[in-house]
């Protein structure tokens, strides 16, 4: 079982990203070396009323291990009946409860970031989530609602109502994801709690994980949008802040070939998952793979007209035929 004051530091983990990070993208960070996975937030109380697209997203592959999933909602009841379910029939390795999505229409239902403004309801979720299952629970939540302070008594909070671990994203919620994530603030927050603190936000490459890093004294960091068509990154950090090394590979970004290889492979793993109908979704992934920095290293490449033609793609062959011309 986790244990994450006893894990070896510093942290390295795949942050939840909702629609992005699923089964296939997991896979493929793992394959890569990523050492923790948090899977994409599922509501809670679709988990509860059976809802089959939900419990689909559960279903968790031993190559995905060890692996958090992250659940949002804010009934307490009904999140330790999600927790529940997590543990006995999908047999997850740590839940997480999300109390920093910034997104409207999570805010207004009083979950996610919203929660911030109500440490009691937050504490009670905590709470009941803890007494409900036997795996370790995180919170991932953000400096404040509105004043970047806020974190101070927040950590506070979740520490108190029993979480074994927080991760914390470098900006409020009015900034969504404008702005710079302070690294400082989250190390005053990292100061006020005695159980392991990771921090998200702005870290994108190995220099950057390192710089986070020395500032905040986090336990570790989670990377979440730096990862987007860079599954790579992750064997960068890793090399350069000495963290436990997870999957069968791991270094710097490839050549194209091998580029394309892992875009095949992330394609197939779709095709697994969801059938032909899944290259739709994986439709969000495909432009990140092939920004436009790289036209300086593959200037005969056209990467505009490429990342068009690849936002339209339908089936595995089309991709492959498309990538090898």
């Amino acid at each position: 079982m986790l244990d994450w004051k006893k894990a070896p530091k510093p942290i390295v983990a795949l942050a939840p990203m909702a629609d992005l990070t699923d089964a296939p993208f997991c896979r493929i960070c793992k394959e890569l070396g990523v050492p923790y996975i948090w899977r994409e937030m599922i509501s809670s109380v679709a988990l509860v009323r059976g809802n089959e697209k939900t419990l689909a997203m559960a279903e968790i592959s031993d190559f995905e291990r060890p692996i958090v999933q992250q659940i949002f909602g804010s009934d307490p009841a009904i999140m330790a009946e999600a927790a529940k379910i997590l543990e006995e029939k999908f047999h997850v390795d740590g839940i997480d409860i999300n109390m920093g999505c910034p997104v409207r229409k999570i805010v207004e239902n009083f979950d996610g970031s919203s929660l911030m403004r109500e440490p009691e309801k937050a504490a009670a979720i905590i709470t009941a989530v803890k007494n409900a299952v036997k795996v370790p629970v995180s919170v991932k939540t953000r400096l404040g609602w509105s004043q970047d302070d806020e974190i101070l008594e927040f950590a506070k909070v979740i520490q108190a109502a029993g979480a074994d671990l927080i991760t914390v994203h470098g900006r409020t919620r009015s900034q969504g994801y404008a702005g710079v994530a302070n690294w400082q603030r989250v190390a005053d927050a990292k100061k006020a709690i005695s159980i392991p603190l990771l921090l998200n936000g702005d870290v994108v490459d190995a220099e950057s994980a390192q710089h986070a890093l020395e500032i905040s004294h986090a336990d570790g960091v989670m990377i979440g949008r730096g990862a987007l068509g860079n599954p790579w990154v992750f064997g960068e950090i890793i090399e350069r802040v000495g963290a436990p090394l997870a999957g069968a590979r791991a270094g710097a970004a490839p050549k194209m070939a091998d580029r394309i290889d892992v875009v095949l492979r992330h394609a197939r793993y779709q095709v697994e998952r969801y059938g032909e109908k899944g290259l739709v979704n994986l439709r969000k992934h495909l432009p990140f793979y092939f920004k436009k920095e790289l036209k300086a290293q593959y200037p005969n490449i056209d990467f505009t007209e490429l990342r068009s033609k690849l936002v339209r793609v339908s089936t595995l062959a089309e991709l492959e035929e498309m990538l090898k011309a």
